[in-house]
Order: C-alpha cells, then structure tokens, then sequence
C-alpha cells in the first residue's frame, strides 16, 4: 500500500506563515543592526533568504543572512547515512548579534543541538532565538522554537516534507503517511 501523501500548507500559506514570522521577528528585535539570520543546510538556508526579503519589505532595512552546515557535529550520522557536506556560507562575525537560527522542521532536536555547536565556531552571539517553519513535536532534547509557522502533531512514523521555491520550484509542505 502506497503512502498517502497530504498537503499540509499551500504555496499560499507558506507565504502567509513566512510573513507572520517575519513579523514576529521584527517585534522581537530592537536593534536590527546586530539582527542576522543563519539558516541550517539544506531548507533552513534558502527559508533564512525568504525570511530576510519579508523583514525587508516589511521594514526597509536588509538583514544579513548566512548558512550553516551542521554535518560534523551531528550525533546521530550512523541513523541518517552518509551525507555530503554543504559549505558552511557566514560572511560576518556572530560575536555581539542577535542570531536567528532558522529551519524547516524540529523534530527530535538533534539538528538543532549539532547547529548550536557549531555556531561555536564562529563566534559568541549575545542571544540565539530558534524559528522554524513547522514543530511536528517528539522532542529528545530540551529544545524549543522561539517562533513557529506551524505546530503539527506528527506520528513517529511519519515524515514533514517542506518544498521552498528557491530550491524545489513550488512552495509547499506536506505530511508523509506510512503505508501499514
């Protein structure tokens, strides 16, 4: 029996749900001009860049966004398989910034815990704040999104895919079933 595929959010409403959270950051930053946003590899990035031009139209003012692979300092590689690194694109320096982290989807919390490591790297932002398009829940580790587009409660067993314009031609987010 196929998996049932089910369209969770529209092209339509990943637009609305990208500018509500655009807003929300707006409303939570003081100083834009330690605002960055640093997108996790891979639809962390190019949501961080959709993210960036709504806060732009919104407030006129250009918010420098960055991507971050977080390949190296993942503890969970032998479950994911084999992944070819993305190069890790900051062209600032963390130290002193307000960094909005930026991805798809949290689920258990590891990606996020591996990308918390690594911003390590590159300096000592003064605060961190997570947004993440969808939370589908089933955290592991004590980790929560400071701005959410979605909550959807997920069975374990199924799969959130996200599909941005930028890289997959449609704007999109579907809930994978699996077949029993």
């Amino acid at each position: 029996m196929p998996s049932e595929v089910v369209e969770i959010l529209s092209g339509d409403e990943v637009r609305r749900t990208v500018n509500r959270m655009a807003s929300e950051v707006i409303e939570k930053a003081r100083d834009f001009s330690k605002l960055v946003l640093l997108g996790i590899y891979t639809r962390g990035y190019p949501l961080a860049q959709m993210l960036a031009r709504q806060i732009e139209a919104l407030e006129n003012v250009q918010v420098p966004v960055g991507g971050i692979d977080i390949t190296f300092y993942r503890d969970d590689l032998d479950k994911i398989g084999v992944r070819t690194p993305t190069k890790t694109n900051i062209p600032f320096d963390l130290t002193d910034k307000t960094v909005v982290l930026v991805d798809d989807v949290i689920y258990k919390g590891r990606t996020i815990r591996a990308a918390l490591n690594a911003i390590n790297e590159y300096g000592r932002p003064e605060k961190i704040w997570l947004a993440v398009l969808v939370d589908r829940g089933h955290r592991e580790l004590p980790i929560h999104p400071d701005i959410t587009g979605k909550k959807l409660p997920t069975a374990k067993e199924e799969k959130v895919k996200v599909y941005l314009y930028d890289e997959d031609g449609r704007d999109a987010v579907e809930l994978i079933k699996s077949s029993s």
